[in-house]
């Protein structure tokens, strides 16, 4: 079945509600980052306000309530308003665009380093004024707020916004392509259970067929996170009331070498994570967390033998670490084609019309997805080339980001149900296996400093992972998931204006120095600053480290892969080892612990009947803080107060 006109009205008004929600959450109140996740907490609850206004209606009316697919409907297309107007896109867009204007002076030199590589019409200052202690008043209004009489010149905006928007749209559709492709895969062969549909898909179905709403366990874990954040909400407020702390940091507790080598390890006690992690295989569970701590004593084992440990630039791990890790993402990304070798074979055949292939239920006929992928990177391609990239590293950077690094992230929201998608290496760390940075030339470097902060790097909101749970939802409410390719389209073209305009608006109002200090002041820098050496001259390569533990990583992977291949008690999935690294497993690994030790217990001594039974008691859990955080974000707008602070940075 399709679509209704009424679905696709309301996802539209609720897209643009969510998009300034967003905005204002994670950039004005700054502590609730609400859509960044990959299953966001502002569209859990949005859809939670949704489900209750329907039954309301309902009352008045029968034909007045929302049915499932309409619920649905409006609910994917929040999803990707959300996570465009986050990380997906706007947040580290529009700030990087005057960034060099703003920040450049005597010190960095970025005026004579970087201000001749760059396109004036990529950005909305003019890159040929070299006042490096004058900042041209569209920056400098922009981090420091307008004066009174001011406005917001749109007419410096629009055209690099608007090239910008061109890069993402071909960057989205390549994802949309990519997931048209692997689907049947991933949901038809291999069965993966993509976890962060599963909560929606309850909460619509729930009222006339599960009792999902109606189980008391639903509401004991609803309760759980609300008292919680409802006291450390009022804690704000009133601080004689006492704070539940959500997190603490394990490394303060290590302060005598080697053992202070161990490095930034948080527990976050995140009641949501716990339950999306219930919902996992108890071996995959069990390798997520293994591994991360396997990071640790890797560091205080090396810093005991006193050896050099440099940071992965831009990534908070170890060198050693990262290369590991990317090793393995290579290994895993040709495992997945090696597997899907058949369905691509197939794909491929039909794409030719070397044979015919039934693909009338997929979201785009094979033939489109083949050639609009192609088409989309090598688009993507052209623009980098215009913005002064060498035309070979164009391909390179997106060849690896999009099907290997974010293959990989995809695979680890589909089978593992991990609410945030973040890497710890860049496309250009794979360059400096071979090469020092520098020998790429200032041009290139300059693009890629613009490329990394606003597409390479922090990769949470990953539109992919929209498109593939969204198609998954659309199987479990029988909608035709071609229907849904213009809700899809239509969320984004309305979170990327609404958005937009609204954090363009923003900082000029309120000034982005005021604003969340990650958008304004660090991921936006970052890039450039990690380019600076090698565009004032050579630099040393990245040494032995980079490709020994490269081929480390790789083995280490290939045997796990082997070994659950051979071995169906082998305990270790080789996911958990290309994860080990992340900021999503530095915010998770805790989480992940406590649900498989909840799981083990349950399984062993209750069996899977308890697990069933108990299984609406985490659902809840994860309703019940993704609502609380929605809850708190419009009391602070409304009030203009503090809200308490989410385990999920």
């Amino acid at each position: 079945m399709g679509i209704s006109f009424r679905a696709f009205f309301i996802g539209v008004l609720a897209a643009a509600a969510v998009s300034l929600i967003v905005s204002y959450a994670e950039l004005a109140i700054t502590y609730i980052q609400i859509g960044f996740l990959q299953l966001p907490p502002v569209v859990v609850g949005m859809l939670l306000f949704l489900i209750l206004g329907s039954a309301w209606a309902r009352r008045i009316r029968q034909s007045f309530g929302l049915t499932p697919r309409e619920l649905l409907t409006v609910y994917c297309m929040m999803l990707f308003a959300s996570m465009v107007s986050s990380r997906g896109l706007l947040e580290k867009v529009i700030p990087l665009l005057v960034t060099p204007a703003y920040f450049a002076n005597e010190s960095n030199g970025w005026v004579k380093l970087y201000f001749p590589h760059i396109r004036r019409w990529k950005v909305p200052f003019d890159p040929s004024q070299t006042a490096a202690n004058s900042p041209q008043l569209v920056a400098k209004r922009f981090f420091e707020g307008m004066s009174a009489g001011d406005s917001i010149p749109w007419h410096q905006w629009i055209g690099p916004l608007a090239m910008w928007g061109l890069l993402a749209l071909m960057m989205f559709g390549a994802y949309l392509c990519l997931a048209a492709i692997i689907r049947k895969q991933w949901v038809d062969n291999e069965k993966l259970t993509f976890p962060l549909a599963q909560l929606p898909l309850e909460m619509v179905r729930s009222d006339r067929e599960t009792g999902f709403f109606r189980n008391w366990l639903t509401w004991a874990g609803f309760a759980v996170p609300g008292l919680v954040f409802a006291v450390n909400g009022l804690h704000g407020w009133f601080p004689m009331v006492p704070e539940i702390r959500l997190m603490i940091d394990l490394g303060e507790y290590a302060v005598n070498p080697p053992l202070n080598s161990v490095g930034f390890t948080p527990m976050f006690m995140s009641f949501a994570a716990i339950g999306f992690f219930f919902l996992q295989p108890l071996d995959l569970l069990f390798s997520l967390w293994f591994f991360f701590l396997l990071t640790r004593v890797q560091q205080v084992v090396a810093a005991s033998y006193n050896m050099d440990m440099p940071g992965m630039p831009l990534y908070t791990t170890k060198l050693f670490i990262g290369y590991q890790v990317m090793g393995a993402y290579f290994v895993l990304a040709a495992y997945l084609v090696c597997v899907s070798l058949p369905h691509l074979k197939q794909v491929i055949r039909g794409a030719l019309r070397i044979e015919k292939v039934n693909d009338s239920d997929e979201m785009l006929p094979y033939r489109v997805a083949v050639g609009g992928l192609i088409v989309c990177v090598l688009g993507s391609a052209l623009w980098l080339k215009a913005a002064g990239m060498s035309p070979w590293l164009a391909v390179f950077e997106l060849v690896v980001f999009i099907f290997i690094i974010a293959l990989v992230m995809a695979r680890s929201t589909a089978e593992s149900g991990l609410l945030m998608t973040e890497t710890s290496f860049r496309p250009v760390d794979v360059y400096r296996i071979f090469a020092p940075t520098s020998s790429l030339g200032p041009a290139n470097m300059t693009v890629m400093a613009f490329a990394d902060a606003g597409i390479f790097r922090d990769l949470r909101g990953l539109l992919l992972t929209g498109f593939l749970d969204g198609m998954k939802i659309g199987d479990g409410a029988q909608i035709r998931r071609r229907a849904f390719l213009p809700a899809f389209i239509a969320a984004i073209l309305v979170a990327m204006i609404i958005g937009g305009a609204f954090q363009v608006m923003l900082p000029y109002h309120r000034g982005g120095n005021t604003l969340y200090g990650y958008a304004y002041q660090a991921n936006n820098t970052w890039g450039f600053m990690d380019y600076e050496d090698a565009m004032r001259g050579p630099v040393k390569s990245v040494g032995w480290q980079a490709p020994t533990f490269f081929v480390v990583g790789a083995a280490v992977t290939a045997f796990l892969a082997y070994m659950r291949f051979a071995f169906f008690w082998w305990p270790l999935h080789p996911l958990g080892y290309a994860l080990c690294a992340s900021w999503t497993m530095i915010v998770f690994w805790f989480p992940c612990f406590v649900a498989w030790l909840l799981k083990a217990s349950v399984m062993r001594y209750g069996g899977m009947r308890t697990y069933i039974r108990a299984r609406p008691f985490f659902l809840g859990m994860i309703m019940g803080e993704f609502s609380m955080a929605m809850v708190w974000t419009l009391i602070s707008w409304a009030a203009n107060a503090p809200a308490p602070e989410f385990p999920w940075p």
